[in-house]
């Protein structure tokens, strides 16, 4: 019976997030093809991974899982039944002092299982005004555990003003998955490099996003 409602559920999961967003994937500087993946996205709502599951194209879809808090999601039988056989989701102890896998291990064997993952490096949803929080090093552990796997930006605009913080009814506002250009770890780059420029890489996506202004040094002059 299962294997009859997870899937209906995650279908209706994915009509209901169409209906109240009207999503639409923007691929820029990568093609939707079937290849093995990191995406990894700004994070303000607990819904941030269902709108990129529901932008990714069916064939891209079956083969992506999101990488999610064992600490939230598990708390709860519904909540742990949807993050589990819904939407088989990789799960990972936040908490460092509790967790009894090394989370970096775990997204590293779903990898290679063939698997792509839906990624937040920020690590828990950014309820502030800057643009992203610091990223977390997994990324970092993940692009040296497998070099093999694309890393994909994914800049998701809206959905916290779909779904504000305490609020239980979502109000339907137009949303976007932008997908930008894959970044790879260069060879010698240490880990605050990287991630420095992974997150660069993430926040040009944004539709606010301003390039800081150069200026001229007082000796030089404009070609």
């Amino acid at each position: 019976m299962g294997q009859i409602i997870s899937p209906l559920v995650a279908t209706l999961v994915r009509l209901f997030a169409r209906f109240i967003t009207a999503v639409r994937g923007i691929w820029d500087g990568v093609a939707p093809v079937d290849k093995q993946r990191i995406y990894y996205a700004n994070h303000a709502s607990h819904g941030d991974f269902i709108l990129v599951w529901t932008a990714l194209p069916p064939p891209l879809r079956r083969h992506t899982r999101p990488v999610a808090g064992a600490d939230y999601w598990l708390n709860g039988r519904l909540r742990s039944w949807l993050i589990r056989d819904v939407f088989k989701a990789v799960l990972v102890d936040r908490n460092a002092d509790t967790r009894q896998d090394d989370p970096i291990e775990t997204m590293s064997q779903a990898l290679h299982s063939g698997d792509s993952l839906i990624l937040f490096p920020e690590g828990t949803r950014n309820l502030g005004d800057q643009p992203l929080q610091p990223f977390k090093s997994g990324l970092f552990h993940l692009a040296q555990a497998c070099p093999e796997v694309e890393l994909v930006p994914v800049w998701i605009a809206n959905l916290n003003r779909v779904m504000p913080k305490g609020e239980f009814v979502p109000i339907p506002l137009i949303c976007t998955v932008t997908f930008g250009e894959p970044v790879a770890l260069e060879s010698g780059e240490d880990k605050a490099a990287f991630l420095a420029r992974a997150s660069s890489a993430l926040e040009r996506l944004s539709p606010d996003y301003e390039p800081a202004e150069t200026t001229l040094d007082s000796t030089e002059s404009p070609s």
